[in-house]
């Protein structure tokens, strides 16, 4: 079932939920920066929870770029630009009520985040406890530190001035714009937004995956989740950054890697 939510600044955004009806267990897929819900191969991913009965969610973040009317494409650049941790913090905290209040209650709720949505999976696990029914948090080429990936000396100058820098997405060769405030709010919430902090709060419920191959965050950054969470790392050998899969997919398998990552991830919940 495909419906809406009001996520950040009470904007709408699309998710689906598929449930059997009488699971008690939910997992919840975060995407990635520059990632959405219907990206490659992971309706699949939730396909293959699904038919081990496990409800699965998986939703578009209410500033990532995208619409109602438009979930796979970057056409809301003004949306994008004004995205902040904190709003994409906020989606998480504003689905899972929705899903409480208008679906059903879970006796556990895992979190599943993938590359900047694993940072935001520990700190949601963290500040929010998942409606206090916290089941596993399983982070895929998760980042480890939100501080890192902004620019410093000159170009950080330069955005402050400017208002507004512009990242590359390789596949769609647009120019996405990111307004200065994207760093504000960070500062400002520096101690909300420490993944690293929340991975060591959250200690053996966090499940650590990570290529081998990966070359957009390196395995470094799982190390270190590994050891302020005092979890060993899982390593998903020969896998890049999405574990073999693309976007557009257009097989009705999983990628050999990515089954197995979704293979590994069932074990820990």
């Amino acid at each position: 079932m495909r419906s809406k939510y009001k996520g950040a600044l009470h904007k709408e955004s699309l998710f689906e939920l598929i449930q059997k009806p009488n699971n008690k267990e939910l997992v919840v897929f975060i995407h990635g920066f520059m990632g959405f819900m219907d990206w490659g191969a992971w309706h699949l991913v939730a396909n293959f929870f699904y038919e081990r009965n496990y409800d699965f969610c998986r939703f578009n973040l209410s500033h990532n770029g995208t619409t109602i009317e438009a979930p796979i494409d970057f056409v809301d650049l003004d949306a994008f630009g004004a995205n902040t941790y904190s709003k994409e913090l906020f989606d998480i905290q504003a689905l899972l009520l929705h899903i409480e209040n208008q679906h059903r209650s879970y006796s556990r709720i895992h979190l599943i985040g993938h590359s900047r949505g694993g940072g935001m999976a520990i700190l949601a696990a963290k500040y929010w406890n998942c409606l206090s029914e916290l089941g596993q948090v399983c982070t895929w080429a998760a980042i480890c530190d939100i501080g890192r990936k902004f620019p410093v000396g000159e170009a950080l100058a330069r955005w402050k001035l400017e208002g507004v820098r512009y990242v590359k997405n390789g596949r769609t060769n647009q120019d996405l714009p990111q307004y200065y405030q994207l760093y504000e709010d960070y500062l400002e919430k520096q101690d909300q937004l420490d993944i690293l902090g929340a991975a060591k709060y959250i200690g053996q419920g966090l499940h650590i995956f990570h290529g081998d191959l990966d070359e957009s965050v390196p395995m470094s950054e799982a190390f270190e989740l590994g050891n302020a969470s005092g979890v060993e790392v899982m390593t998903i050998k020969g896998a890049d950054h999405v574990f073999g899969a693309k976007h557009p997919w257009n097989t009705e398998t999983l990628p050999p890697l990515l089954q197995e990552l979704c293979m590994q991830t069932l074990k820990c919940l």
